[in-house]
């Protein structure tokens, strides 16, 4: 019995440890304990807690994201997935804060939404996860933004999403387009159009309120990131460009410069943009969303004075090219 007992004990570790002290009653029982054992344990007041039906974390205290992530996908079962805000931040993608974890089951699994957990039924489990520690399975990019897309209420939140993930290189356009096309309709109609915005050019939220100020006030629509050049040699890529005016308009966002190496790399456009006559623009976000009047003036004034002049020898090509 003594020696029964302590392979017990090693084994309950041993799962407490790699689970970081989240284990489900199933674990529980498979390691020797009793149900009384196991009830005496979670009482009020007692060493364990209670996180989802079936599931506790054995210390006190409140669990950290990580503890409820791995208590979901125990309490979602086996081949269960994260996925939504949750798998964003896995993969290190700025979410939009939620207070429940998406969880992707089989649509034949019998098992309801639970406190922190949202059950998110599918017929199209991901075909390959990305997996940490052997423990925590999570979507990859594409479905991840997909799901948390179509639970958005806010085109700017859904933007910065899409952004986040194309710009980072965690998926592609391409991916995000077929992640569309094979899910369900409902509620994608915002997904669709920030889609429909990165094809055309504009790759962030804050370039994508700015085009939305250019098309409020009925301004010339601009080229969105157009590649410039002067004969052979390569410009600058500005978030807006305007060709009969040689007018180019630039978001200039903290989040993008994060170094002095950037700024710099950002006056350095700027300069050999001016050098060719071109008439640059910089805009702040927190300007463009709160001073929208002023920058639609400067705008309007700028495309005034270019138009007055001969037109720039600048070649622009697609974004896309």
């Amino acid at each position: 019995m003594t020696r029964s007992k302590r392979l017990d004990e090693i084994a309950l570790t041993a799962t407490l440890r790699a689970q970081r002290n989240v284990i489900a009653r199933r674990q529980a029982l498979d390691c020797g304990m009793t149900r009384r054992a196991l009830e005496h344990r979670i009482r009020a007041g007692g060493p364990w807690q209670r996180l989802l039906p079936g599931v506790y974390l054995a210390v006190t205290g409140s669990p950290g994201l990580a503890e409820k992530e791995i208590a979901a996908l125990l309490y979602a079962g086996p081949s269960s997935v994260l996925t939504g805000p949750a798998a964003l931040r896995r993969h290190g993608i700025r979410a939009p804060g939620t207070a429940t974890i998406d969880i992707l089951v089989p649509a034949n699994r019998q098992r309801q939404s639970a406190g922190f957990v949202t059950i998110r039924y599918t017929r199209r489990m991901p075909e390959m996860i990305c997996c940490e520690g052997g423990l925590v399975s999570y979507a990859y990019a594409e479905r991840a933004v997909a799901d948390t897309a179509r639970s958005l209420t806010g085109l700017r939140d859904v933007r910065a999403v899409v952004a986040a993930a194309v710009q980072g290189g965690l998926c592609t356009l391409g991916c995000l387009d077929r992640e569309l096309s094979s899910g369900p309709m409902q509620g994608s109609a915002l997904l669709r159009r920030a889609l429909a915005e990165v094809a055309d050019g504009t790759r962030s939220t804050a370039e994508a309120d700015l085009r939305d100020l250019i098309k409020r006030a009925r301004l010339p629509v601009p080229m969105f990131n157009a590649r410039l050049y002067l004969g052979a040699k390569f410009l600058a890529v500005p978030d807006c460009w305007w060709k009969e005016a040689g007018v180019a308009a630039e978001v200039d966002s903290r989040e993008w410069h994060l170094s002095p190496e950037d700024w710099q790399r950002t006056m350095e456009r700027h300069a050999r943009m001016s050098a060719c006559g071109i008439i640059v623009l910089h805009f702040p976000p927190s300007r463009i969303r709160a001073e929208a009047a002023q920058v639609t003036a400067t705008i309007r004034d700028a495309l005034q004075a270019g138009r007055a002049r001969p037109r720039l020898p600048i070649e622009a090509r697609p974004a896309s090219a």
